[in-house]
């Protein structure tokens, strides 16, 4: 049995310890808003946060997650109130749509740990691929977060 924290929810999986999360998320947790893509961590459709920092759960077996806390895009924002949900939305980002819970994951862990970056920064973080070509708004969207983060930390003081 593997405990961790999913979305702020302890969960208990009794599932074979190298399960890979992506599986145990969407089977048996039925959170499917992370997605398949390729299986070998390359393409970053499956991209959670496990403790802040973004994972590829096609390749994270369960059993390294004992005691972690695990973000999925379901649990980013109830409301798509996120600075990154906002500026996806505003910007229009996803075409298909597939790729983008996994860019969305990463953005945050970004924009979590450097508040302000550059387009060299959002290259060198953001590994996802998007098959349709969005790499251009996801970039603008990142900027745009940091500016809506900016914002809302001035506003607290």
């Amino acid at each position: 049995m593997t405990r961790f924290t999913v979305n702020g929810n302890p969960v208990q999986y009794e599932l074979a310890p190298d399960t890979p999360l992506l599986w145990a998320l969407r089977d048996a947790s039925n959170l499917t808003g992370t997605k398949y893509g390729c299986g070998a961590g390359l393409c970053g459709a499956c991209t959670v946060l496990v403790d802040g920092a973004p994972v590829r759960s096609c390749l994270t077996p369960i059993a390294d997650l004992e005691g972690t806390f695990v973000t999925t895009i379901e649990g980013l924002s109830e409301d798509r109130s996120h600075p990154v949900q906002q500026a996806w939305i505003e910007l229009q980002v996803p075409q298909c749509g597939y790729c983008q819970s996994g860019m969305i994951m990463a953005a945050a862990a970004l924009l979590r740990t450097n508040p302000r970056p550059g387009r060299a920064d959002i290259e060198a973080a953001i590994t996802n691929i998007c098959r349709c070509g969005t790499t251009a708004r996801v970039e603008a969207a990142i900027l745009r977060a940091a500016d809506i983060m900016a914002r809302n930390r001035a506003r607290r003081g």
